[in-house]
């Protein structure tokens, strides 16, 4: 079947579109003509002319926050100089807007980090009207059915001092998130009863690709697609290949056997080679509107060894102010900035519409935990990028006084855009003042 039928009763008929095979679905892309089409007409969020298109919204934090003098510029207003893990960030200073001063008030050190997305600690929840809901599942309750996943959480397992501990739902219960890219893409692409997972294996084992599953549906479909079109579907199609070769490359190094190292195994994680891939499936998830909302927790876990460090991630955070660690900590959080810069040029890359997939989505980057050396919670690092603000600078709040502004107010300002009737969120006061 290459059409999604359209539904019955007064709601519009559906504009998503798949390609399927035995036990594999893999949903496109926005395809303007292939919606006008199929309908006789531009259809509402279809992507056509004068179509609403949705607003997405993307939420990554870690666990141990980020060196505050290698983060913040020493000078507010649009023309700081970036220091060091700003730097890859350059040239996208255009997209995002750095906050500092903006917090929960909460004190805990590793303990609170958990409020990062809610502003309440979990011990805290019952006397608060919403419990401790987080952004992202606030946001979901108002998607319904409208994406087959209301909103995907991504993040590794990592313990009491690892754990970011992101995703709440309203009664206080911690949403799990999905480990990895491998598990990440199935559930995006491989359907989800026995009977079709095992078609699916069977399928992927002789063919290998899903793409290659779905060959003569899409050699059908792009006989109905305009030039426009054509080329945007062939470049989906490239990014899912290329995330197809990443985990291919990891299957095959995991079946050859390594040296042995003549010591017990560590405890560490893969979490840095799939960070890239992760980004990359967030990136198809959101073009396929299969989500609008993902979260990305990034641990305490996060494997240092990869970096020839020989200390651990949280050791590193603890750093006591001797540069031996500081340097080692700043390799690992300039690494997540670089990713951080690449998933969003990959969201600007993507047009759509009048303007690019970044446009339309709103990308929250930060921490729950401040100075993980000196377990603080106050000034956290936040970034917003995208989503159509008009960004470009740095703004300070002040960090104490009367006026301290909640981080929660960002949340609600981030709800409103996101077309979620509210005026409070959290431990908010209204909405951030001066984020347009």
């Amino acid at each position: 079947m290459l059409f999604s039928s359209p539904r019955s009763g007064p709601r519009p008929p559906s504009r998503r579109f798949f390609l399927r095979s035995t036990g594999v679905t893999l949903a496109l892309p926005f395809l303007e003509s292939l919606s006008s089409r199929a309908f006789g007409g531009p259809v509402a969020g279809a992507g056509g002319e004068g179509s609403e298109r949705p607003m997405r919204m993307v939420c990554i934090g870690n666990a141990l926050g980020f060196y505050q003098p290698e983060f913040f510029p020493e000078a507010a207003g649009a023309t700081y100089t970036a220091p060091r893990l700003l730097k890859p960030l350059e040239e996208h200073r255009g997209d995002f807007t750095l906050f500092s001063g903006l917090d929960h008030g909460v004190k805990g050190g590793h303990f609170a980090i958990h409020a990062f997305l809610s502003g309440v600690r979990s011990v805290d929840a019952k006397g608060m009207p919403d419990g401790n809901i987080s952004l992202d599942q606030r946001a979901a309750e108002s998607i319904g059915g409208a994406t087959r996943f209301p909103s995907l959480a991504i993040g590794s397992e990592d313990g009491i001092h690892g754990g970011c501990l992101m995703c709440w739902t309203r009664g206080g219960t911690r949403v799990p998130p999905i480990p990895g890219p491998r598990e990440l893409f199935r559930k995006l692409f491989v359907n989800e009863s026995a009977g079709d997972r095992e078609a699916a294996r069977d399928r992927l084992a002789l063919r290998g690709s899903i793409l290659d599953s779905v060959r003569g549906d899409a050699r059908s479909l792009e006989t109905r697609l305009d030039t426009r079109d054509r080329e945007k579907l062939d470049e989906y199609f490239t990014a899912v290949r290329e995330v197809e070769k990443q985990l291919e490359l990891s299957r095959q190094w995991a079946e050859v056997p390594k040296p042995d190292p003549g010591m017990a195994e560590p405890r560490n994680t893969d979490f840095v080679s799939d960070l890239p891939v992760l980004y990359d499936l967030m990136a198809l998830a959101l073009r396929t509107d299969s989500t609008r909302i993902a979260t990305l927790e990034i641990a305490g876990g996060f494997n240092a060894s990869a970096f020839g460090l020989r200390k651990d991630y949280h050791a590193l955070s603890h750093h006591g102010q001797v540069r031996e660690n500081i340097d080692g900590l700043l390799i690992l959080e300039e690494y997540q900035t670089q990713q951080f810069a690449r998933f969003l040029g990959k969201l600007k890359a993507i047009e759509e519409g009048d303007g690019t997939l970044l446009d339309r989505t709103m990308v929250l980057f930060g921490s729950g935990m401040a100075n993980a050396n000196a377990h603080t919670n106050l000034n956290l690092p936040v970034i917003l990028a995208g989503g159509g603000f008009r960004h470009g600078g740095y703004r300070t709040y002040p960090e104490k006084g009367a006026g301290k502004t909640p981080l929660c107010n960002l949340y609600v300002s981030m709800l409103q855009r996101f077309g979620v009737e509210t005026d409070r969120f959290g431990t908010s006061t209204g909405t951030l003042t001066g984020l347009a």
